[in-house]
């Protein structure tokens, strides 16, 4: 499954760039987030609870991050584990662009997603609309939080 979108952010590129490494900002942000560690300068580990359609579960997973086109963009892989309900694993891409005489930036992603055990059964249509949904939540809260931050 593959999900892109693009969101305008009232901030300077470099404070979004900086606010999207920072796992505090991220486990605010993250849905269903109860931890998130820094265990490298690019990897992170975390615990998430997410229900989709009737299974709830709690995931362990880890991500690495590849920050090779900052600060205009960068990279990221991960997978997390959520015992008999299944697994998750893919990445994204992340575009920074300023825009507005660089008061504002314009953040572009494009994520692939896989998933695997028993939240495969649940169908595409379910699990297409439920990540839709997480991911517009994380990105709604990140640009709430990062707007605020640079007033």
């Amino acid at each position: 499954m593959e999900l892109s979108d693009e969101i305008r952010i009232t901030a300077p590129k470099d404070h979004v760039y900086r606010s999207l490494n920072d796992p505090e900002i991220l486990r605010q942000c993250i849905p269903g987030c109860e931890e998130l560690d820094q265990v490298s300068p690019t990897e992170l580990e975390a615990k998430v609870v997410l229900k989709i359609g009737p299974v709830k579960a709690r995931f362990a997973g880890a991500v690495t991050l590849d920050r090779a086109g900052a600060p205009d963009a960068f990279s990221l892989e991960g997978e997390g584990k959520g015992g008999v309900a299944g697994f998750a694993k893919g990445g994204a891409d992340v575009t920074l662009t300023e825009a507005a005489g660089g008061t504002e930036t314009v953040l572009r992603y494009t994520a692939k997603v896989e998933i695997g055990g028993k939240i495969a059964q649940l169908g595409s249509r379910l699990i297409q609309s439920t990540a839709s949904k997480l991911s517009a939540q994380f990105f709604e809260r990140f640009a709430e939080l990062v707007t605020v931050e640079a007033t």
